[in-house]
């Protein structure tokens, strides 16, 4: 197998392969977009966390990702990671003609390439990608669990011990930020630390981004001890998603992470979110703390993965 495309007998009735650039993030979201609203009835995904993605300087489009076409259509895409995180779509109306099963044979050969030694990708239990990468004996990693606080839902009140704040981060804090995130992420997460400007292009560099959408808590003599990053989702409806939330180990146990929370809420629904939700994972422990302010599981996902 060619390392940057697929083998020729998949690619039958004209369709091709070739590496993707960064002109192409629309085409995937699109590829991914009908391949959600035909597992989930929904989608939940935006152009804007594949641009984030992708953007990052640690991140070789051409070298990481395969896309398959109908003539200029994108029909199908993967991409890899030698972190070993990946993801991979096939177009509704292109399944069963063999391109899952190629894309799953190309992802191991390259991220071996990239000098990685797993890959998984996350996938919607008992959807048609799970049941494929468990035919082909891909193994579950971990468990994650799509939550949402429900339209109406009154946001309980989670006040902070005395001494600490919550409020937005000044941009000279960003990398005090993300010295939080990642102190917590790799106490449960198996991978590289990432840079700040890694960091940047998810986040602050990421499309919509507004400043307002980092929020800090900060201790009686102004370090920042806690952090959540809020996503505004176009939906509709419009949803504001949590999409980082850290305390510092020796900060926790206070309601701090509560607070951080119940801030974030409220502070989508002032720029207009009818609808809160985050994601979480069965390495973190944290499923309880969301349902303690009302938040709800609505979507249960399997982290699939083999080794290369």
């Amino acid at each position: 197998m060619d390392e940057l495309t697929l083998p020729a007998e998949v690619l039958a009735d004209g369709l091709t392969s070739r590496p993707l650039t960064m002109t192409d993030a629309r085409a995937v979201y699109e590829v991914m977009a009908a391949q959600e609203q035909a597992d989930l009835g929904k989608v939940e995904i935006e152009e804007a966390d594949i641009v984030g993605d992708w953007q990052r300087p640690s991140f070789d489009v051409e070298e990481s990702t395969v896309g398959v076409f109908d003539g200029p259509t994108l029909v199908a895409y993967a991409e890899v990671s030698a972190s070993g995180r990946g993801d991979a779509g096939v177009h509704p109306s292109y399944r069963r003609r063999g391109i899952g099963t190629a894309l799953a044979a190309w992802m191991p050969v390259r991220t071996a390439r990239l000098g990685g030694t797993i890959i998984g990708s996350p996938v919607p239990e008992g959807s048609t990608a799970d049941r494929l990468l468990e035919s082909l004996g891909w193994f579950v990693r971990w468990t994650s669990w799509a939550l949402a606080l429900p339209e109406g839902t009154d946001i309980p009140e989670r006040p902070l011990p005395e001494g600490y704040a919550i409020r937005t981060a000044d941009p000279e804090e960003y990398p005090a930020v993300l010295d939080v995130v990642e102190d917590a992420f790799l106490e449960w997460s198996v991978r590289e630390r990432s840079t700040y400007d890694d960091f940047l292009a998810v986040t602050v560099r990421r499309p919509g981004f507004e400043p307002w959408h980092f929020r800090v808590v900060t201790d009686a003599a102004g370090v920042i001890v806690g952090c959540a990053l809020v996503q505004m989702f176009e939906g509709p409806p419009l949803e504001a998603f949590i999409s980082r939330l850290a305390v510092r180990s020796d900060q926790r146990h206070q309601g701090l992470a509560q607070a951080l929370l119940v801030d974030s809420f409220a502070r989508g629904r002032e720029h207009g979110a009818t609808r809160a939700a985050l994601s979480t994972d069965s390495r973190t422990g944290a499923l309880g703390l969301y349902e303690k302010v009302g938040m709800q599981v609505v979507g249960t996902w399997v982290h699939r993965a083999v080794d290369v």
